[in-house]
């Protein structure tokens, strides 16, 4: 421990020195200038209408990746256009080799930017050089959007109302986009011409080269708005209230076999409910929900965890992922392992209308109010839970305010209130965030719960700093969850545990770096471990992850190793997979290989693969995916995933567990799609499968057909299905 917090303390100084590349924002901005026009545009991804010739062409993007500040080798060209309706873009994403460049292995919406070609619009409209609103796209029109909160917290999820076409050719790609004015966020204000904080980037994804018109340090993301360059001369009408509704019908059939008698064996049933959005302002926006339903959100795959982490679940539902950026406040580990393992989350929204086990429990009514500006955001959430069997009718009430202050620092609260007749939860948080410069961030937070029906209390709390430029990430995550901190809206990923997570990860592309035509960079890193019990403040877990070798390729493939010594107290019995394992004291060594071809290729292949000793034996794991994208149009991909015990535990296990899973998609374009996926898992014999056909017969307006199977043996091994097809239709009118 003493080695690493000298090597801590060492590298941020020696850091320092190369922090030049973390360049500040520029005080002269780059300007791209609109052209408006009284005319309609056509979206057919042609550029051909005489209107574009009115522009003038963009300054000429620079390199972001793999040489930063470097001139692109394809020129990207933008020119804007808007009238009373619309703001329009056309962007031609130049390329030498034309269509036979072109990487993008599926229609999905918000799809994976690691597979794709694409090109990304930041805006930042009320000029805070805090928020942004981006729309994505790749060659083949299929969209991406998202919201995010000073580059930090992020609405993937959300779904604006815009057009794109696109066209490919042998000179490259082009890009036709239509925004209406009203799905952007601007100030009303007494001037006639306004200009906005804006910028876009693109990533030809063949040579992994990406470029943007306003340059930014790549360790950073283009939605950092300091960096932002600007969008000139805009006209928008005043932003007005802006009303979107969307009922849907529904129908469904479901079969049961194998439940007991107050289980019906089979059932019909007709639901019929919907939303609306009211932006109020362009600050303020209130979302009404009735008889709420989610037949269409992406159904939960199976995960085998050997690990003492309880497993997250993401929120699939579409309600409940817009603007959950605002009530996410917490800790999780980051994509790249950063950060560590602990994860403390005051507000979880799956806790609403889901039982544990992922099942839906009716929601008869909700709303959501949210208010954001420069100086402080509001939000708050209100949902009726239905009465089901055992479960009472329940009501939820979140509550959020954060204020804004200094260049991007906020401080917030938190509120959350579960109430049944039985009792109520109430947990109560502040937290706060501090940019303490381009580089420097740390993230706090303090979370009380109590529950009126057991009468017990419990404190949570955690600071993190990270240190991120060109060279090193740094992090160091103080946390501590007492026994008895029970947020029943919100998810803990262990109890009566104090963390201490610090790590660094060094990403080299010097002089001495081989092989650079392929190897992008070497990044090793270190990220130990620590967690002692709160109630005896005893060491209870150790691990030592040490990555000697991290080899990131220019195509964007990877290849890793890692060696991770480990210290496990066990407190209590510990029973992965159906293995038990009795309490004690147990060291042991695990090693890990992560490996990936080029993801965006037709065919890719991503294994990680543990072995070493285990709890008193050994267990070897693999996970294995391999995917096939011949065309956008198909992919399959296919995953097995086994975990092998020999000699574990007190019992000397040995046992076998393995998953299957095998996802398809296919499209006729990007908005007719047919979705499958089945998965077997040997643990508890189950198989599920879930095929969904949609159809956006017109902008965010839907038509599914969802057939979803079910099947598992239960505690007392006796095999249990049930079956449901739904058919649900929806129409979205925005006044």
């Amino acid at each position: 421990m003493n080695k690493f917090f000298i090597l801590l303390v060492v590298f941020p100084f020696g850091a320092l020195a190369q922090d030049a590349e973390v360049f500040r924002p520029d005080s002269v901005k780059r300007e791209i200038e609109a052209v408006q026009i009284s005319t309609s545009l056509k979206i057919e991804g042609l550029l051909n209408e005489a209107e574009w010739k009115k522009t003038k062409p963009s300054p000429r993007f620079v390199q972001i990746e793999p040489y930063q500040g470097k001139a692109p080798n394809h020129e990207t060209d933008v020119r804007v256009l808007y009238n009373r309706q619309f703001l329009y873009f056309g962007i031609f994403s130049r390329d030498s080799l034309g269509k036979k460049a072109i990487r993008a292995t599926d229609f999905k919406r918000d799809f994976n930017f690691l597979q794709h070609d694409l090109v990304t619009l930041s805006f930042d409209g009320f000029n805070d050089r805090r928020n942004a609103m981006a729309f994505a796209t790749n060659p083949y029109g299929v969209q991406r959007d998202l919201l995010s909160f000073d580059d930090v917290y992020y609405d993937l999820d959300w779904d604006g109302l815009w057009r794109v076409r696109t066209m490919r050719t042998d000179s490259g790609w082009v890009a036709e986009i239509a925004i209406p004015w009203q799905t952007l966020r601007y100030p009303k204000t007494t001037e006639t011409v306004q200009h906005w904080g804006f910028n876009i980037y693109r990533n030809r994804r063949l040579s992994n080269e990406i470029s943007a018109f306003s340059p930014f340090p790549r360790s950073f993301t283009s939605l950092r708005m300091d960096y932002a360059g600007v969008l000139k001369n805009l006209q928008p009408p005043p932003p007005k209230p802006n009303v979107r509704v969307q009922p849907y019908f529904l129908t469904s059939f479901d079969r049961y076999k194998g439940f007991d008698a107050s289980t019906k064996p089979e059932d019909t049933y007709v639901k019929l409910g919907g939303e609306l959005k009211w932006a109020i302002n362009p600050n303020a926006v209130l979302d009404l929900t009735a008889n709420t339903d989610f037949a269409q959100a992406d159904a939960d795959r199976q995960v085998n965890n050997v690990t003492r982490f309880s497993v997250f679940f993401p929120e699939r539902r579409q309600f409940f992922l817009e603007n959950a950026s605002l009530f996410g406040v917490g800790i999780s580990r980051n994509p790249d392992e950063s950060g560590g393992n602990m994860r403390i989350q005051p507000f979880f929204s799956r806790r609403i209308g889901l039982d544990d086990s992922g099942n839906p429990i009716p929601i008869d009514l909700g709303g959501r109010f949210v208010y954001r500006s420069a100086k402080r955001n509001i939000g708050a959430i209100l949902m009726r839970q239905r009465g089901v069997g055992d479960t009472p009718a329940t009501n939820f009430f979140v509550g959020r305010f954060s204020e804004n202050f200094g260049k991007q620092h906020h401080i917030g609260g938190l509120l959350t209130v579960k109430n049944r007749p039985d009792g109520s939860n109430v947990v109560s948080t502040l937290d706060g965030f501090f940019r303490l410069a381009e580089s420097h961030s740390l993230n706090t937070l303090v979370s009380h719960s109590t529950s009126s029906k057991t009468g017990k209390q419990g404190l949570s709390a955690y600071a993190q700093y990270f240190y991120v430029s060109n060279q090193y990430k740094i992090w160091w995550t103080q946390s501590i969850v007492t026994k008895d901190y029970d947020p029943e809206v919100g998810f803990v990923s262990r109890n009566d545990v104090i963390g201490t997570t610090p790590g660094i990860f060094w990403w080299y592309r010097g002089k001495h770096l081989p092989f650079k035509k392929w190897l992008r960079a070497w990044e090793p890193s270190v990220f130990p471990e620590f967690y002692h019990q709160v109630s005896t403040g005893k060491l209870i877990e150790r691990t030592w992850t040490i990555y000697p070798i991290w080899l990131n390729l220019q195509s964007g493939a990877y290849f890793g190793y890692s060696i991770t010594p480990t210290y496990q107290r066990l407190t209590d019995v510990f029973e992965p997979l159906g293995v038990k394992i009795q309490t004690g004291k147990y060291d042991y060594v695990r090693h890990q290989i992560y490996a990936s071809t080029d993801p965006s290729r037709m065919l890719n292949l991503q294994t990680i693969y543990n072995w070493g000793t285990y709890f008193g034996g050994k267990l070897n794991s693999g996970d294995w995916t391999l995917q096939f994208a011949p065309i956008p149009h198909f992919s399959l991909s296919g995953r097995f995933n086994r975990n092998r015990f020999m000699g574990v535990g007190e019992a000397k296990t040995h046992t076998t567990v393995d998953l299957y899973a095998i996802e398809g998609r296919f499209a006729l374009n990007p908005r007719l799609q047919l979705i499958g996926f089945y998965q077997r898992n040997s643990e508890n014999q189950s198989q599920n499968y879930n095929i969904r056909l949609s159809w956006e017969y017109r902008p965010l307006s839907y038509i599914y057909v969802v057939l979803n199977h079910r099947g598992f043996q239960n505690l007392q091994l006796k095999t249990q299905t049930e079956d449901h097809v739904i058919a649900k239709i929806s129409y979205l009118k925005q006044f």
